[in-house]
């Protein structure tokens, strides 16, 4: 069903390069999750390497990590590492000005950023989707209406051989259903309740959208990886991980029907069919829970680089801005073959716009 390989090294490498660099942020007093080291260079003198740290939302992560890893390799004189531990971590650690810059699957409410004094720009850098991976033996094709998805997540369907389900899914197994839902909060949590409360009052109603709610029923697991693992361990489980994530994982996804009732894959396709859908306002903050299209797949998001619009170092200033037009450009190059959307032109010309209010 899916291979489990690369993370648990990464995330122990991820962490252990955020706890280092905080040790030395202590030191100097930075605040913004820079910080200059001296490296003895072959010539017996110093070079200095600027470190910068961006942490958060785990949606992005596998985009985020290639970017850096690249950035760092053409730019020798900064090292930029990114810690994935959430949304709701990223936006703490940049209230508190711990990090360089945060990220979240969630743009900033208007009650986070007045909490900032330095003020924030926040930044669309990529899109992706949510998807429902499954562990169904033998199950190659499974169908989710939007009604039979919510009542899954609602507890009000246990059974894979409910009527409900076999009638657009012959032949499911008469298994038990587990649902794997994420634990803390989460910015892969939000998009997917903001589309339930979207298509469904009872959910609006009795449960809402939010970077965490109170589920009805579930297995809790932290992250994609975990949910990967409950998966793994429970036959007859549904949860839901980003799009790329689970193509790197090769995991089974359903097909779930949209706006127009058409059953939709994910795929980088059906994906930009619904971005297309989304108009950015001035503020680059803007979410469809719902996209129109008879190709969109229906549960879409951006994900958003929060930045200060004030840095107490012009130095850190500067270094994001040159990563973020990287990333805008260049880096939109690597998005597709990891699964995620490549950011279309007038999104790409209104980032650049936003880079010229950080200073």
């Amino acid at each position: 069903m899916m291979r489990l390989s690369r993370f648990p090294a990464q995330t122990i490498l991820s962490t252990f390069c955020f706890l280092l660099i905080g040790f030395l942020m202590a030191g100097c007093g930075a605040g913004e999750g820079a910080s200059a080291e001296a490296e003895s260079d072959a010539s017996g003198g110093s070079a200095e390497v600027k470190k910068y740290t961006a942490l958060g939302a785990t949606f992005p992560a596998i985009l985020y990590e290639k970017w850096f890893e690249v950035y760092n390799e053409q730019n020798p004189g900064v090292e930029f590492t990114y810690v994935a531990k959430g949304s709701g971590v990223g936006v703490r650690h940049f209230t508190q000005n711990l990090v360089a810059f945060g990220t979240s699957d969630a743009a900033m409410s208007d009650e986070e950023i007045a909490k900032v004094p330095q003020g924030v720009v926040m930044l669309p850098m990529t899109a992706g989707s949510v998807v429902l991976a499954y562990n169904l033996s033998g199950v190659e094709e499974l169908k989710l209406s939007r009604e039979n998805l919510v009542a899954i997540f609602m507890g009000e369907i246990t059974r894979w051989d409910d009527p409900k389900l076999t009638e657009d899914n012959p032949g499911l197994p008469a298994i038990p259903i587990t649902v794997v839902r994420r634990e803390g909060s989460s910015g892969t949590t939000f998009a997917l309740t903001q589309h339930f409360s979207a298509v469904s009052e009872k959910w609006k109603e009795k449960v809402g959208a939010g970077k965490s709610v109170q589920w009805p029923v579930g297995v809790p697991a932290r992250g994609n990886r975990g949910v990967a693992e409950a998966l793994e361990e429970n036959k007859g489980s549904i949860g839901y991980v980003e799009y790329g994530y689970a193509l790197e994982q090769k995991m089974s996804t359903a097909r779930l029907e949209n706006k127009a009732g058409n059953y939709i894959s994910p795929t980088i396709a059906s994906e930009q069919a619904a971005l297309a859908n989304i108009q950015l306002p001035e503020n680059l903050r803007a979410f469809d829970p719902d996209p129109a299209g008879a190709d969109s797949y229906p549960i879409v998001t951006f994900t958003w680089w929060l930045c200060y619009a004030k840095y107490d170092d012009p130095k850190t200033a500067e270094a994001v801005k040159k990563l973020a037009r990287w990333a805008v450009d260049r880096g939109q190059a690597y998005a597709e073959e990891l699964g995620y959307i490549p950011l279309p032109t007038e999104v790409r010309v209104k980032v650049k716009a936003a880079l010229e209010k950080i200073q």
